[in-house]
């Protein structure tokens, strides 16, 4: 299945600029081997903001449930889900 994640995140103002630093490069590194595995198949920045806007993919919407509170920004996250269907337009476009 596929998945339209929208993450929004929000640290808080007075988090040490260290503790901010090393939690990021945990996210980034997590983010990396999600897309390693398959999981996070797209994303996007989503400008001025600390928010992202991705494609995901997993079997189920307990999989994909695991995958995200995997990221270790998500105590500071605010995610929207949506479930994708295929469109019979993308059929046609591949004959």
């Amino acid at each position: 299945m596929e998945f339209l994640v929208e993450i929004a995140v929000a640290l808080p103002p007075d988090m040490p600029a260290d503790q901010r630093a090393a939690l990021l490069a945990r996210e980034r590194d997590r983010g990396l081997a999600l897309r390693a595995e398959g999981t996070l198949t797209r994303i996007w920045r989503l400008p001025g903001r600390l928010a992202n806007v991705g494609i995901w993919s997993a079997p189920d919407a307990e999989a994909l449930h695991e995958a995200l509170t995997s990221l270790p920004l998500m105590p500071y996250a605010t995610v929207s889900v949506t479930v994708l269907a295929r469109h019979p337009l993308e059929d046609a476009a591949a004959r």
